[in-house]
């Protein structure tokens, strides 16, 4: 269809229309998962062959092939869904695709190998029936399996854009904002601040010029929700910055995006070009008095600039690190002017707030945390991938009915929310509802929105000491709290995993964790000793166990453990050949020796061995 320059909201209107009656909804659409966790798993031969075949068949005129954005269960890729039905299959194959075509498309037949299975051991026919996706509220990241992310066409045909009209023709600025106070959204950055009372803020600035700023510097090991979002469905994102323009009088934005995303810079950078042909940024968008356009800037990688104030610092293109606030960005932020700083999910809860209204919206969740909230589930869990879900489910819900359970059947010990800097709750923690005050009083937090499942073979000490040593490398160095602090709290956690702790270390463990979140410039160093605090609350036996037995209870910490072979070895060798220091040795059909001198305590052989022949003591 060709595109037009779009000056009115009657001009929208007929557009989406023209659009839809040009779209049969019974065409068989052929979607294939395009994000970035299925291109690792190959998805682009699969969409390279379903193109092939189609073509050999002669269908390409009848059937639609959609590459669409992150379907969530990224464990399971490269995903193929056949709507109108929505028959599902996962871990399709190229190689898989003739018989696709073949039986499901033109036939109806069903590929059984290809299907989900439950744990019953009976195939699930249909998306929305599989567990993984059953509980789930999909209310933003739905949308990613049906539209493709480098046509605005899509995004328009399925309501996209109809909050934009209605916001800059029929809404005051203060509608706007009292809408978005009403509806009660907190900002899914991490903060938790409640998002109409900072553009409220802004708005009654004074300063004609203003900025938007989309946070999209996702940083959390394992976490990739905004990644996903503006990925799949980058148009989400811009409309809900234009409606904040028109509420806070702004002209610009920036979206400040990781250099490490680079299908999301590309897919947005189209949106945006897309959306000023059509004249939905730029000049008197849609016949109103608004101008607003959109820069997209690369960041640096620096696990600090997801921090607000460190972010704009780089973007003005300072030093990457925070300062002290007052004043907050929505009275002083970018350039000095003020500036409204969200996540790219909390924008794309923007748009359906508008059209649905604050109603809807706050009818979801909790008290005082509404609406639903995309998490990054993975670790030791069977279904890691993307959830989304209303806030005030429980985790066990999360981990037990969405994910599937641990992985091997083993034991859950702790669960991880919030990032690096977020707490370890055990498993009497499990029927705690997740909101943002829930989890702060359990101490943990909602953070941006990472999960990270652990089992019995999980170190609570060691867990802590990697995250810390993680966050004393992506740590500013600008205030001596967390500079200093986070480097003394490394050592002392390195010792005890290596059985060199004293009694005194886990009371000055907790004392300088104190210290840091209460003396330290921003969110980092404020919310960096979690999980010291959260571990030493709820696994105070194993820094003990380090300290008084010199025993790792859970047989990992290298120092304190030894691999010897019992008399179940077979003498099959196959441990010899896997050892990188030739430690082992051994006659065939003989029981083998490990040489405690060489052993570098890595667990391959425990890894190889077939017959539980090697003891971890």
């Amino acid at each position: 269809m060709k595109r037009q320059r779009l000056n009115s909201q009657e001009s929208l209107k007929k557009y989406r229309e023209a659009l839809v009656k040009a779209r049969d909804p019974n065409q068989k659409v052929i979607t294939v998962c395009g994000g970035t966790g299925c291109i690792a798993y190959g998805c682009k031969k699969v969409v390279e062959a379903f193109k092939t075949e189609l073509e050999k068949q002669g269908l390409t005129d009848k059937v639609k092939l959609l590459v669409t954005g992150c379907h969530g269960f990224c464990e399971r890729g490269p995903l193929v869904v056949i709507r109108p039905e929505n028959l599902f299959y996962q871990r399709v194959k190229a190689e898989d695709v003739p018989e696709v075509i073949e039986k499901t498309v033109k036939n109806g037949e069903l590929i059984e190998r290809l299907q989900y299975e439950g744990k019953d051991k009976k195939k699930i026919l249909k998306e929305e029936d599989i567990p993984f996706y059953a509980k789930q509220q999909r209310t933003i990241f739905g949308f990613n399996g049906y539209v493709d992310p480098k046509s605005i066409d899509d995004y328009i045909a399925i309501g996209g854009y109809s909050a934009l009209p209605k916001a800059l023709l029929e809404m005051t600025s203060e509608k706007i904002i009292d809408e978005v106070k009403k509806s009660g959204l907190r900002g899914r950055g991490g903060g938790g601040f409640l998002t109409g009372a900072k553009w409220e803020i802004c708005a009654a600035q004074a300063d004609q010029t203003k900025y938007i700023v989309c946070n999209a510097d996702e940083g959390d090991p394992g976490a990739y929700m905004d990644r996903s979002v503006l990925e799949g469905n980058p148009h989400s994102i811009i409309e809900g910055m234009l409606i904040c323009a028109k509420a806070i009088g702004a002209s610009h934005a920036y979206v400040y995006v990781r250099n490490e995303y680079p299908l999301a810079v590309e897919n947005l950078g189209i949106a945006i070009e897309q959306a000023r042909e059509l004249g939905l940024l730029g000049k008197k968008i849609l016949g109103s008095d608004v101008d607003f356009d959109i820069t997209v800037n690369r960041g640096g990688g620096a696990f600090v600039c997801g921090e607000e104030t460190a972010l704009l610092n780089s973007l003005m293109g300072k030093t990457g690190e925070p300062h002290q606030k007052p004043p907050y960005p929505a009275i002083s932020g970018l350039f000095g002017k003020p500036t409204i700083i969200n996540n790219v999910e909390t924008w794309a809860n923007v748009p359906l707030i508008i059209s649905k209204g604050s109603a809807w919206f706050a009818s979801i969740g909790t008290e005082k945390s509404k609406g639903t909230k995309i998490f990054s589930l993975v670790g030791k869990i069977n279904n890691t991938g993307l959830v989304e879900v209303p806030m005030g489910m429980t985790l066990r819900e999360i981990v037990y009915d969405i994910g599937g359970g641990i992985l091997k059947d083993k034991k859950f010990k702790a669960i991880q929310t919030g990032g690096p800097s977020g707490g370890c709750l055990p498993e009497e923690k499990l029927d705690l509802m997740v909101d943002f005050d829930k989890l702060t009083e359990a101490g943990s937090m909602m953070g941006s929105g990472g999960m990270i499942v652990m089992d019995e073979s999980t170190c609570m000490v060691d867990l802590a000491r990697y995250f810390i040593d993680f966050l004393k490398g992506e740590s500013c160095g600008k205030c001596t709290p967390c500079r200093e602090g986070l480097k003394q709290m490394s050592g002392i956690l390195n010792r005890i995993c290596d059985g060199n702790g004293t009694e005194a270390d886990i009371e000055t463990l907790k004392d300088m964790s104190e210290t840091v979140k209460d003396a330290s410039i921003c969110a980092l160093g404020g919310t960096a000793p979690n999980p010291v605090l959260s571990t030493i609350k709820y696994f105070r036996n194993e820094y003990e166990a380090h300290i008084r037995d010199k025993k790792c209870l859970a047989h990992t910490c290298k120092k304190l453990i030894k691999f010897e072979i019992n008399q179940k070895c077979t003498g099959c060798t196959r441990c010899v050949k896997t050892c990188p220091t030739t430690a082992i040795s051994g006659k065939v059909k003989t029981v083998h020796n490990i040489d405690q001198g060489k052993c570098i305590q890595c667990g391959v052989c425990v890894d190889r061995c077939p017959f539980e022949a090697i003891d971890v003591d």
